[in-house]
């Protein structure tokens, strides 16, 4: 099974008018990181970032000048996803920007059954919270020190962690992969089996006196002890 942990950044928080300024992916095939992955900064247009974002993520409008449009990096991104499932925290947020720019450009949207929410899994996995990004991080001892700011790759990275985790971890991961592997079938032919008696038994390792003892002990334990079954 192949999903892309993925994460976007954006101008603000309304689909419809904001844009999408970062995508960051990593490739999971059967839950393992197969080490490709998709990063891209777009150039918003006339759409300015807001500062509430600019203080999450940290991209400014001067950075974005010369990255390329959203219609430019489209061909690579629909490639990358082709036939994985999309995987996000708050999956809502990041599909319902990357479906309103699909639908500017005359894109059919990604099917929701082809996206898979970890914040929900979180929530159904620890209704307790909280199930932010860098809660889970802490839960789970994922080092996410070097998470100054949101960046869409690097939380891609370390969602992947998280993600891989909350399924049942990399033994879980062996597991679901070892379903992929070809099992092969041997015949053994069926053979007789001999059993031979000893000519003279072995003789017994406890004295006399030793077999007395533990008896007078099993008789301390009363009717219902365990070794009166083995008499």
């Amino acid at each position: 099974m192949r999903e892309i942990i993925f994460d976007t950044e954006t101008t603000g928080l309304d689909n419809k008018a904001d844009r999408v300024i970062e995508i960051g992916g990593i490739e999971l095939l059967n839950h393992f990181p197969t080490g490709r992955t998709f990063h891209v900064y777009i150039n918003p247009g006339d759409r300015k970032v807001h500062p509430d974002a600019l203080a999450v993520h940290g991209i400014t409008d001067d950075f974005l000048k010369d990255k390329p449009s959203f219609a430019e990096v489209a061909k690579d991104l629909v490639a990358f996803f082709e036939d994985a499932k999309w995987v996000a925290h708050n999956a809502n947020f990041d599909m319902g920007f990357i479906n309103a720019e699909f639908a500017r450009l005359g894109l059919p949207p990604v099917p929701q059954e082809d996206v898979i929410d970890t914040l929900s899994m979180a929530r159904r996995k620890h209704p307790m919270g909280p199930n932010t990004l860098d809660a889970l991080c802490r839960r789970y001892g994922i080092d996410n020190s070097h998470r100054t700011k949101h960046g869409a790759l690097l939380d891609s990275e370390l969602l992947a962690e998280v993600y891989i985790e909350m399924i049942g971890g990399r033994q879980a991961a062996l597991v679901l992969g070892s379903s992929q592997q070809t099992t092969t079938v041997v015949e053994v032919e069926e053979t007789e089996t001999i059993v031979l008696t000893r000519p003279r038994p072995l003789k017994p390792r406890l004295s006399e006196a030793e077999i007395e003892a533990h008896q007078s002990m099993v008789k301390t334990m009363g009717d219902k002890a365990l070794w009166s079954r083995y008499r």
